[in-house]
């Protein structure tokens, strides 16, 4: 609902203000009552006063009530529009009615003044009209008049109660009711119409309400927003109450008077609506009316286990039994057999309970507060079982119900459950408990005494399973589900393989241990190793050996197994590519053979092998077989677009090994070994704070003399090739290249015969800053040379195409500090006269 104190009517345009005064007039309100209802609807005096002066500049003044006459070319339906409808679109949706200020909820209170209102008790205006409606200035008539002679008639009833009707002259109806009004209208009309008269007359008048007139009531009291409201002639009490926003958090809801003429007309109680529906709407307001809201006549609290608990209003003489009804009854927990009352004497409170045959005749009081409590958290016939039943949980104690016939009734023990041993718990008066031991075995065989039980009473049968430790085996190695499994009786090694999916390709079938743990406490040994063999088809063999529980059955690699290893050669080679390699000891000269041998602008000198380190993240087995899987996978799906049954068979069977397999689960142990390494070279890397941080390298460059190597194939320099080995063999070099502490770092051209000193003088020479017997080569291949000294002689190395001469630095120069030349001179000046002395005493 908008809220209107928040209009700022100097932010209104005069469009605005047109439309607002247009709207009222629709609503069949004046000027001087569209300010005052804008006023009881909570605009400030200051800007109804600014909107009245806006009124008059804009000479907006419309007809009021005492028009007398008003001709339609078009008859509209009865309407009735307040000042929320008025002001739509122009005032701020923010508004909120005053909430409630008590911290608990008062009965009906919401029913006028909940924020989300809905129900307005609105009247209806388009009943047909009621004979006995009183008329008053204001109204609206149309007269038909409709035979011999037709005539039609829309006329005002003046303030002076009159209506002016064209050739007819005033007619006094003022006071008079719709019936009585219709005769005198008639009456007049006949003395012009002379078809009405008679014994068989032949013009007739019809006389009907059209837009009724709008009247003023005053809500004094305990309401909300107390005050002079203009409504409806239709309007009863309750639509009067809404717009006051309903009695107040003080006020009564119980006897709410209607004063009309200095006399109490009507009583409204709005329990009886709220209650039984009844709203007696028949008393309807006139002009003038005043709606008496008193404070309440006395409250009662109702809390605990009813649907609606709260505070209620009570008359003098209700009974308790009325107060229920209020609260609307007890819910499914209530204890409804006893409610606890509060009262208060008159010194102090007291306390006292009233049962429930009392309810009709125990008199409520202000200031009662009424807890109805919650039935007990317990069973009166109660037993439990629990465990190794078909159906646990509660069950009916009946008179003479022992421990078999509740079994029986759990439809039986189950076929792990514990016969030696069942407990049942027993609860007793002082909530002390007590547990009885029960041999179910005797007892089903009849051996054994039966249990009486008493109420609360729970059984307790336990599993087998229950009482002992879950038994498991467990197999590692080459299977291609390796892990933990359930134990059965009866399982043998290749049952156990079965599970864990087959044997790899890698599985030696004549290499199996089983490692059984020792079961003497006394024993030195951890476990025992149990060597045997297996069929490679998994058939059962002759001599099978029983798991026991808690077996680790190890199935070990193939001796010598090896997956492919595959090396790559680039560059200069008649057929680059990948290689596998053919046998442990294949080596270079035996891959470049398989090459095809150098191409014709091979440059052997800068052949260079590219090798993993151990810190290499290679992938592991599965994570290969996993790849392969989904290419595979992929391949099939395009080939076969209508694949034939052995088609879809094996594409149904390689889907479920890419589903089997785990890429995450590499290679622990090899994992643990190499984090290992990378940690101990952190550690002294940290422990020695000038020794810079060590680089962890996956792939590393070896020189290698690829002309030595062809030349004496099997020789010391030809290295024995391994997995993922890159042979890199560039074309013919033509360039050296100078980089560190020179004047100009440059790429010069390759010169043979030519020393150090000349490329490092096409570079423009040493820098000052240049360390130059610490000059070294990088050549093409990866080896270096460094600058050798001999007697004050240095000899540089010999440079070759491809090659990288590189001039270390001193780094620069730190000049000396005032303080650090004195004490040097200091120093210097102290020895001197030390030598001196030890000369002067020598002589």
């Amino acid at each position: 609902m908008p809220d209107i104190s928040t209009i700022r009517v100097d932010d209104l345009t005069d469009a605005q203000v047109q439309e607002l005064v247009a709207k009222g007039k629709e609503a069949g309100l004046t000027e001087p009552e569209l300010l005052q209802a804008a006023q009881q609807r909570g605009l400030p005096r200051t800007e109804v006063e600014k909107l009245r002066i806006r009124l008059e500049q804009l000479k907006l003044t419309g007809d009021g009530p005492g028009r007398t006459t008003t001709r339609r070319s078009e008859r509209e339906t009865r309407k009735q529009s307040d000042l929320v409808e008025i002001s739509d679109g122009m005032l701020s949706q923010d508004g909120d009615l005053t909430r409630p200020t008590s911290d608990k909820p008062i009965f009906g209170s919401k029913l006028f003044s909940a924020v989300d209102r809905k129900l307005t008790f609105e009247p209806n205006l388009n009943l047909a009209t009621p004979q006995n409606y009183i008329l008053g200035p204001g109204d609206m008539l149309y007269i038909d008049i409709y035979g011999l002679s037709e005539q039609s008639y829309e006329a005002i009833v003046s303030p002076e109660g009159n209506l002016m009707l064209d050739n007819v002259g005033p007619v006094s109806v003022s006071g008079l009711t719709i019936e009585d009004a219709t005769r005198r209208i008639k009456n007049r009309l006949g003395n012009y119409y002379p078809g009405m008269g008679g014994s068989n007359p032949n013009t007739f008048a019809q006389v009907s309400l059209g837009d009724i007139r709008t009247i003023k009531v005053h809500l004094v009291g305990e309401v909300r927003m107390p005050g002079t409201f203009t409504l409806s002639a239709f309007s009863s009490v309750y639509n009067a109450l809404y717009a006051a926003g309903g009695p107040s958090d003080n006020g009564t809801l119980r006897n709410i008077k209607l004063v009309r003429n200095n006399r109490t007309l009507a009583t409204i109680d709005i329990y009886e609506f709220l209650m039984e529906g009844s709203a007696n709407l028949n008393a309807q307001l006139q002009d003038q009316d005043v709606i008496l809201v008193e404070p309440f006549i006395a409250r009662v609290e109702v809390a605990g286990e009813v649907k609606r608990p709260g505070i209620f209003e009570i008359r003098d003489g209700e009974s308790l039994e009325s107060v229920m009804k209020y609260a609307g009854g007890f819910t499914d927990n209530a204890f409804a057999d006893r409610v606890s009352v509060t009262r208060n004497t008159s010194k102090e409170r007291a306390v006292s309970d009233i049962y429930q045959d009392q309810f009709s005749f125990f008199t409520v009081k202000g200031g009662d507060r009424y807890q109805v409590g919650e039935i007990l958290n317990r069973y009166s016939n109660r037993v439990q079982i629990k465990g190794a039943v078909f159906r646990e949980g509660n069950y009916a104690l009946s008179e003479g119900l022992t421990l078999s016939q509740l079994i029986q009734r759990a439809e039986g023990l189950r076929g792990e459950a514990y016969l030696p041993r069942a407990t049942v718990l027993r609860t007793n008066d002082d909530l002390s408990t007590e547990v009885f031991q029960v041999n179910l075995a005797e007892l089903q065989a009849g051996r054994g005494n039966d249990i009486l039980l008493q109420r609360e009473d729970i059984v307790r049968i336990s599993s087998i399973y229950d009482l002992t430790e879950e038994f498991y085996v467990k197999i590692t190695g080459e299977v291609r589900n390796p892990g933990i499994f359930p134990y059965s009786r009866n399982m043998t090694v290749e049952d156990l393989i079965v599970s864990a999916g087959g044997l790899k390709e890698a599985a030696s079938v004549s290499d199996v241990e089983v490692a059984r743990r020792i079961q003497d406490a006394n024993a030195r040994d951890i476990s025992e190793i149990i060597a045997t063999t297996i069929n490679p088809d998994l058939s059962p063999s002759s001599d099978p050996i029983i798991l026991s529980p808690f077996d680790n059955v190890i199935i070990r690699r193939k001796t010598n197994f090896m997956l492919e290893k595959m090396v790559r050669i680039e560059g200069q080679v008649n057929a680059p590519g990948e290689f596998a390699v053919r046998n442990a000891e294949e080596k270079i000269s035996d891959v470049i053979r398989r090459a095809g041998g150098l191409s014709e602008f091979a440059y052997p000198k800068g052949a260079t092998l590219i090798r993993r380190t151990e810190f290499y993240q290679t992938e592991s087995e599965k994570i290969r077989k996993q790849r392969n899987y989904e290419e595979l996978l992929a391949r099939l799906a395009n080939e076969s677009k209508d694949p034939s049954e052995s088609q879809a068979m094996l594409l149904q069977r390689v889907g479920k090994s890419i589903q089997q397999q785990q890429p995450s689960l590499l290679n622990r142990d090899e994992d643990i070994t190499v984090q290992t390494k990378i940690d101990a070279l952190s550690g002294i890397a940290d422990r020695k704070a000038d020794l810079a941080p060590i680089k962890i390298r996956e792939t590393e460059a070896i020189a290698i003399d690829l002309e030595t190597i062809l030349q004496n194939p099997g020789s010391k320099h030809d290295l024995i090739l391994e997995e993922g080995d890159i042979i890199s063999i560039p074309k013919q070099l033509q360039t050296v290249r100078l980089r560190g502490d020179i004047i100009y770092p440059t790429t010069v051209r390759y010169e043979s015969g030519r020393s150090m000193s000349f490329y490092i003088n096409r570079a423009g020479g040493f820098d000052n800053r240049a360390k130059r017997r610490r000059t070294y080569v990088v050549y093409a291949n990866g080896e270096v040379a460094r600058t050798k000294s001999f007697l004050g002689i240095r000899s540089y190395p010999i440079v070759e195409p491809g090659a990288e001469v590189i001039v270390p630095t001193k780094g620069p120069r730190i000049p000396f500090r005032p303080g650090e030349v004195i004490s040097i001179t200091t120093g210097l000046a102290t020895l001197a006269l030390l030598f001196s002395q030890i000369n002067f005493n020598g002589q």
